[in-house]
């Protein structure tokens, strides 16, 4: 009987296939650009973490962290992916930030059926109309910032909105789909301005946002229009005057680098806040600990993906694509970074998320000490139906 076990203990190991006796993860990122504070080394940290939290291996195999620089540029992102997966023997490539990248990445990984998750990239198109069994979207989306923003803020009175939209994709998707949730709820939509990417000073938009007179100032865009508009609003006395912003998409490093003296009062939607509760405190510490401030949504996400990642290695015996992407959708995920999400199968990774309140500096009560909770959308209200146009959603 014993030696029936010892035999039965040694098939998962005989069975068990790793391409190149090596995992190895490239974390494809923005080191030194305008999304570097919120991605970068950050995000290696993180993806490092999940390495050596899960001990360094997998199925008796190394787990190596690779990262890379794609400066904001689609074809510097994909000759890059190209080169890792087809030279370098990369299995899984990590947080891609800026959408237009993202998306880029999301074909040649198609191409070559090779895994790509990202953190950063907000597309809803990435798991819609450009989906492919081999890319997931584990952080969020354009769609459930804007509607869980706008949802929740609507509900809260603020039923009137002008927009400060960046005028890129990004943006405008932004404003749409917040103004298609404010309108159906019988809020109005007063205006809106849209300066081009990395405008310096926005002072005469958050002049026009002002004088329409609306509750809410939505913030549609990214860095670094965002934080700029969010300071110039700060310093112009929007709060003070009785008007709200509510950005569509800041990180806890926005708030950080503006400062709760212009932030405070700022609406906004997160998936992940450091100071949530004991389990995101411990990780969120260890994490401060290599990069000196503490982790985004985003930097969560990709600890939270290898993790994912590297369990469905270990439980299918494989690092076959397919096979690891079918195990990581079998069940709920819960993690530091989230406590009930869903893998569906269009790849969009569906979880909670929070509106929160950027606290005054006489409320905060220690380093980061940023946010106040006001509300928690599940994630299928949030992220919405899978979309149609996606070939991998069931008709």
């Amino acid at each position: 009987m014993l030696s029936a076990l010892a035999l039965a203990g040694l098939v998962p190991a005989a069975q068990a296939q790793v391409s190149d006796d090596v995992v190895k993860i490239g974390v494809l990122t923005d080191m030194s650009g305008p999304a570097s504070t919120a991605t970068g080394p950050g995000s290696l940290a993180a993806a490092q973490m999940a390495v050596d939290d899960f001990g360094g291996q997998v199925l008796g195999k190394p787990i190596k962290v690779i990262s890379g620089d794609h400066q904001l540029k689609p074809d510097i992102g994909a000759s890059l992916a190209r080169r890792w997966y087809d030279v370098e023997q990369v299995d899984l490539i990590v947080d891609v930030p800026v959408s237009a990248v993202g998306l880029a990445v999301q074909g040649v990984a198609n191409d070559r059926k090779k895994m790509f998750i990202t953190q950063s990239t907000g597309a809803a198109d990435f798991h819609g109309k450009f989906c492919n069994p081999y890319a997931m979207q584990w952080v969020f989306d354009t769609r459930a910032l804007a509607v869980g923003t706008a949802q929740e803020v609507v509900k809260r009175g603020g039923d009137s909105w002008f927009f400060i939209t960046d005028d890129y994709a990004f943006g405008h998707s932004l404003e749409r789909d917040a103004s298609s949730v404010i309108n159906k709820m019988g809020g109005k939509i007063l205006g809106s301005v849209h300066p081009p990417f990395a405008t310096p000073d926005l002072s005469s938009f958050i002049l026009q946002a002002q004088a329409s007179k609306a509750k809410i100032i939505g913030i549609a865009g990214g860095p670094p229009n965002n934080t700029t508009a969010i300071k110039t609003g700060g310093e112009f006395g929007v709060f003070k005057g009785g008007q709200q912003m509510a950005a569509l998409l800041a990180l806890i490093t926005d708030i950080d680098s503006i400062g709760l003296p212009s932030a405070e009062g700022l609406l906004l939607t997160t998936s992940f806040y450091w100071d949530l509760d004991d389990k995101t405190r411990e990780w969120s510490k260890r994490f401060f600990a290599k990069i000196n401030r503490m982790p985004t949504m985003w930097q969560a996400g990709v600890y939270s993906a290898v993790t994912s990642y590297l369990n469905a290695i270990k439980e299918t015996g494989t690092d076959e694509p397919l096979k690891v992407a079918e195990k990581m959708r079998e069940k709920p995920i819960s993690d530091v970074f989230t406590r009930n999400g869903k893998l569906r199968e269009d790849g969009l990774m569906v979880h909670d998320l929070m509106l929160v309140q950027v606290k005054s500096p006489a409320e905060s009560k220690y380093p980061w000490d940023y946010y106040k909770i006001l509300a928690t959308i599940p994630g299928d209200e949030a992220f919405g139906p899978p979309d149609p146009a996606c070939p991998l959603v069931k008709k």
